[in-house]
């Protein structure tokens, strides 16, 4: 297959890009946000590398020169979408001067845009528009993520989160699939404050309370109403079902079918004529945000503790080395089959060990984050969930600013890499 022309899923290049631009995101204290209109579709022909290339470029530039806290990748295609079309990328206020953005879209994306055949759009709207050429991967192929039972279609949510715009996406993505939502406090007072007519119930994490939680898991007793928290990626406290940014549409569907796959075996006792289900949702979430920045005030001293302790429960975790099923599926969807990227792991990151030492030693950070983004992608596609997890602590020593705490890490990776390579030889029977 020509590799322009290779079979690709749009969710796998925007997980990576959010990957590959954490550190910068987190360093200027500015969300990155997809939105992603219902008519993208899922799977695509075209040359991806290029594609993540390009868009990590754009990104890079944005997130260094924006003063915004919250940047939206638009993404857009026809209604349409026959064989192949146009597939737009927008990015709009960024409060970047007009004549900065010019200079670096014709200067430093001309050659990636040439290899995509893609296109540099010039409207007041948008700071940054670009229209690029991609083959559906199946022709007619109208609905891009379809539930298992019809069912699972049309509920309601209520959603609280703290940026607008990471709210406004969350809410389009839902109605892919027919579903209400109402966001914050004021379209909750208008529903008086009861969460009887609810089917999800999404809060940032950020801003749960003990209380808050001990409270909704009592309104759950007498209604079915799932509570799901919106976590950022490396959220220490997790849970079974949650929702994790950079929220996609594959993301959104992935919880739906996992919230009603099947029917709870919890027995509610409807209680009509008491108010059981009205709660001032206001008051809890707006104390723990005033908690929040009392905490912040004082956060300077516990950065490293903090950083300490979630690295410490990463460690304690009980991963598989390779998870196979989780991996013939992943390269499946990507057109691809399993044997055949394990081989390319192995060509890959076989003593890659020693690299990983050598790059640490000079301290050559840039090398060090292209080698984790490379290691991240390849460990996930594979399922080699506990280097994958290896690759998270890298990615929170970055987030946090300690490179310092590198130099242990090198013999970690000996070990887990020989592991892993171990279980792929296994399965390979070499």
């Amino acid at each position: 297959m020509n590799k322009a022309e290779e079979l690709f899923d749009i969710n796998i290049v925007l997980m990576t890009l959010f990957s590959s631009l954490e550190t910068i995101s987190d360093e200027n204290k500015i969300d990155l946000i997809y939105d992603m209109e219902a008519t993208v579709p899922k799977e695509l022909r075209g040359d991806s590398e290029v594609l993540l290339r390009l868009l990590t470029k754009m990104l890079t530039f944005v997130l260094q020169n924006s003063d915004r806290k919250e940047i939206v990748l638009s993404l857009g295609a026809p209604e349409d979408f026959l064989y192949e079309e146009l597939m737009s990328f927008r990015v709009e206020d960024t409060n970047i001067a007009k004549e900065k953005v010019l200079e670096f879209l014709e200067t430093d994306l001309t050659k990636d845009l040439e290899i995509l055949d893609g296109k540099i759009l010039y409207e007041e709207t948008s700071d940054i528009h670009l229209d690029i050429p991609f083959k559906i991967n199946e022709l007619g192929y109208r609905r891009h993520y379809r539930v298992p039972d019809v069912a699972m279609l049309g509920k309601k949510v209520l959603l609280f989160c703290e940026g607008e715009e990471t709210a406004k996406s969350i809410k389009k993505m839902f109605k892919y699939f027919l579903y209400d939502v109402d966001m914050g406090f004021d379209a909750f007072k208008r529903q008086g404050n009861d969460l009887t007519p609810y089917d999800i119930l999404i809060v940032e994490d950020k801003l749960v309370t003990p209380e808050f939680e001990r409270i909704i898991a009592g309104v759950q007793k007498n209604i079915p109403l799932k509570y799901v928290p919106l976590q950022d990626p490396h959220a220490v406290k997790s849970r079974s079902i949650r929702l994790i940014k950079p929220v996609t549409e594959e993301g959104i569907f992935e919880l739906i079918v996992s919230l009603f796959k099947k029917n709870s075996s919890v027995k509610y006792t409807q209680i009509s004529q008491e108010k059981k289900n009205i709660i001032d949702i206001e008051k809890l979430l707006q104390t723990e945000k005033r908690n929040l920045n009392e905490m912040n005030m004082g956060r300077g001293s516990l950065a490293g503790d903090n950083l300490h302790a979630m690295i410490e429960k990463k460690k304690g975790l009980k991963l598989p080395i390779l998870d196979r099923a989780a991996g013939e599926e992943n390269t499946k969807k990507v057109g691809s089959v399993y044997s055949y990227e394990l081989k390319n792991f192995l060509d890959t990151f076989d003593h890659s060990d020693i690299y990983f030492r050598k790059i640490v030693n000079e301290k050559s950070t840039h090398k060090i984050k292209e080698f984790r983004i490379g290691l991240e992608k390849q460990a996930k596609l594979i399922g080699a969930q506990s280097m994958l997890n290896f690759s998270d602590i890298l990615s929170l020593i970055f987030t946090h600013n300690k490179l310092d705490m590198l130099p242990i890490y090198p013999g970690r990776y000996h070990i887990e890499l020989q592991e892993l390579i171990q279980e792929i030889k296994s399965y390979l029977r070499i």
